[in-house]
């Protein structure tokens, strides 16, 4: 999706702010968007630059009076904001699904393929849609070029839908689009999880995209029709139980082998690669190996020699690596002949094997070990499912290698225990410097996420999920983040940050807690506040002023500073095991009982602070503070509020419970002292710029001028505890 800017000429900001102000007091009536001067669909600052630069003459008259004058400006100024039909075609996000809380839609890429898919638009900013109805058309996802070489529209329906636009916003013009079980994901041997469409409302029902209409799609897909990503996947998979890997270490050179069936007619494809934990066995992943496999990707498992410690294991993980490389064309009978892409390589730890992962590709990066067949630029992703931290920061540590961590909260053996670093399983996931993300899941324990282990669970009693449920969305999250990565399949990442309340997975039990962190770390991303630099409260890590009204507002280390988790007023990161001394990584923590506001300046003299019109999301980490008094008070989901303020005054805001259900409450497990809750539990909140916008259609995402935290009883609890990170304007 494209997000449409509105943006304004700064050297008139004060000229604009005195007609604003001027602008409810006159009474012009307008035509459809007449306003629109430079032809591009939307009222700013082309406009405004337009109309003074005709002042006087007819050329900028908008009224009809026969000249530009004050009467244009007002009104040029009382639809600002706006979009409507005009010369262009008009990129707008139509694709979206329903909200439970105002705003009530929000756009976003992927709808499961049993789900009925959502569009809605609002014709306060497409002012000359109101009152008309329009063909909408499903089409099948095109580029920008291919777009230019055919205009065409060909509904995947068969027949476009007839859409009557009514006056309002969003939730006065949202419509049903399609059953997407109708569509046909699977066909050509998709390799994606989905299918990839566009949507377009043809203004003037030619059957072609023309000038003025309006469409979601133009760069990459408006809308993703996925398939259920805990399902098997388009491929039959088979199975070799095992074949020996040459080079490996003696004693550990069994592996086993999951491809799909058909590869020998397919294009090379991702290798993965399973390393076990301690006291595990290869063969205990079939599950995860076959579903893989079903999903076009080849698989091996291999014996890990951990007992040793971490170093050894990392051995077998690059040796078995570099072995099934190089026995490709033999191995199985050749089945798998040159089928490897050896540019696409995942690693997927468990526990031992987890932090053994992280530290092979930190012995590829750091040059201590080289193998012949691949090198560290080849591994695509790491994955890690409750791992150690034998080694610490400087070894056990991703780099800037995507990233993903699986855990579970009942975890009885990494445990995620203040008085012990080794067990601590968020340590590696902070350390990333790359795309990473995690899911951490209430009632799970360290070995549902194989075969076989013995039930370590550690949670309060009548919470274990089990091990059919846990694999359930093992499988999920960890084929989204292979896809996302390894195939750059543009309908997964969703499944890494969007709340279950959001886009449920039909398998996964509504009792069930997934708590999710996504942070694309984009080249692109404009920070806030990360907490690294300028450590005064009174100064935010990207240089601007902070101010807090009625609320106690600290930061430092991502570190429980003692050994238990009981509350006490000296340790203001009590529940956060993220890090050891030697980590860097820091957040903020904030409380409240009233009514608060956190206040981040942006700077206007940067403009990759203030203009934020190229960006799709504002998003930030919040956790809720384990066993505080408040927390424990507020004994559930805590809501707070965002607002955008710009250089005039226009503001809007978002509540975060719109989009789920809040800040999660901490897991109520026991132990390390009194009181239950345990370790803190990051969520990634990502809230859509045009959300904003839809709100306060004269809000200018061009001259931002502050974001603002609100909390209190005016924007849902009463009191609360929060830990706070990564404030920061992002996009896909």
């Amino acid at each position: 999706m494209v997000y449409t800017q509105h943006g304004m000429e700064r050297r008139l900001a004060v000229l604009v702010a005195f007609f604003v102000f001027l602008a409810p007091m006159a009474q012009v009536a307008l035509a459809a968007c007449p306003p629109d001067l430079d032809g591009d669909g939307q009222v700013g600052g082309g406009d405004l630059a337009s109309l003074l630069a005709s002042w006087g003459s007819p050329a900028g008259d908008i009224t009809g009076d026969g000249a530009t004058d004050g009467a244009d400006l007002t009104s040029l100024l009382s639809q600002w904001g706006s979009m409507c039909p005009g010369k262009d075609i008009i990129p707008y996000e139509l694709a979206g699904t329903t909200l439970l809380a105002a705003p009530w839609f929000t756009p976003v890429d992927v709808v499961l393929q049993s789900q009925m898919a959502m569009a809605a638009v609002d014709a306060n900013r497409l002012q000359g849609l109101s009152g008309g109805s329009y063909p909408l058309y499903v089409v099948a996802d095109r580029n920008g070029d291919d777009w230019q070489a055919n205009t065409d529209l060909h509904d995947l329906r068969g027949t476009p839908q007839l859409w009557a636009v009514n006056p309002g916003g969003r939730a006065a013009n949202m419509v049903e689009v399609l059953n997407t079980g109708l569509l046909d994901i699977a066909g050509g041997g998709n390799l994606f999880m989905g299918l990839g469409v566009d949507l377009v409302l043809d203004v003037d029902g030619s059957g072609t995209l023309t000038p003025g209409d309006v469409i979601d799609g133009m760069d990459r897909a408006g809308m993703v029709v996925s398939r259920n990503p805990v399902l098997a996947g388009p491929f039959a998979a088979s199975t070799l139980s095992t074949y020996t890997a040459s080079g490996a270490t003696s004693g550990f050179t069994t592996s086993r082998l999951w491809y799909p069936t058909a590869i020998q007619s397919m294009a090379p494809q991702p290798l993965i690669v399973i390393s076990h934990g301690n006291g595990h066995q290869y063969s205990w992943y079939d599950f995860l190996g076959t579903h893989l496999a079903s999903w076009g990707y080849i698989v091996i498992s291999h014996q890990n020699n951990t007992v040793p410690g971490i170093e050894t294991a990392s051995t077998t993980t690059l040796q078995h690596t570099n072995a099934i490389i190089g026995q490709m064309n033999t191995v199985a009978a050749g089945a798998i002949a040159n089928r490897i892409d050896t540019s696409r390589i995942g690693w997927i730890g468990h526990s031992r094997g987890g932090e053994g992962v992280a530290r092979a590709y930190d012995r590829l990066v750091d040059g201590t070990y080289t193998p012949t067949n691949y090198g560290a630029e080849d591994i695509g992703v790491v994955i890690s499912i409750a791992p150690t931290d034998f080694l610490g920061s400087a070894s056990a540590n991703p780099h800037g290698v995507p990233y993903m961590l699986l855990y579970g909260a009942a975890d009885g053996d990494v445990c995620g225990c203040p008085d012990n670093d080794i067990a601590d399983s968020f340590n590696l996931y902070e350390r990333a410097t790359g795309w990473r993300c995690s899911t951490y899941i209430h009632g799970a324990d360290h070995n549902d996420f194989n075969c076989c282990g013995f039930e370590d669970f550690a949670g309060p009693s009548g919470t274990a999920i089990g091990r059919t449920e846990a694999q359930e969305v093992q499988k999920a999250q960890m084929l989204a983040a292979l896809q996302s990565r390894l195939r750059g399949d543009v309908g997964a990442d969703e499944f890494l940050w969007r709340q279950d309340q959001s886009l449920k997975i039909p398998q996964f039990a509504a009792t069930t807690t997934i708590v999710r962190e996504f942070d694309p770390n984009g080249a692109q991303d404009q920070v806030v506040e990360n907490f690294q630099t300028n450590t005064a409260v009174t100064q935010s890590s990207s240089g601007g002023a902070v101010s807090v009204v009625n609320t106690y507002l600290g930061e430092g280390l991502l570190q429980d500073a003692n050994t238990a988790f009981t509350w006490v007023s000296s340790d203001a990161f009590n529940g956060a095991v993220r890090g050891r001394t030697s980590d860097t990584e820091r957040s903020g923590v904030f409380s409240w009982a009233d009514d608060s506001t956190i206040h981040w300046e942006l700077l206007p003299a940067l403009a990759d602070q203030s203009d934020q019109s190229d960006q799709t999301h504002l998003s930030v980490r919040l956790a809720q503070g384990p066993r505080h008094t408040y927390t424990v008070t507020l004994a559930g989901p805590c809501n707070a509020a965002f607002r955008l303020v710009d250089a005039n005054g226009q503001s809007a805001t978002l509540s975060i419970n719109a989009y789920g259900q809040g800040v999660q409450r901490p897991y109520l497990r026991t132990g390390y002292g009194t009181g239950a809750g345990w370790q803190s539990e990051m969520e990634t909140f990502r809230l859509p710029l045009s959300d904003f916008a839809e709100q306060n259609a004269a809000l200018d995402l061009s001259a931002l001028v502050a974001v603002e935290l609100l909390t209190g009883p005016s924007h849902g609890a009463n009191v609360g505890r929060l830990q706070i990170d990564d404030l920061l304007f992002t996009r896909p």
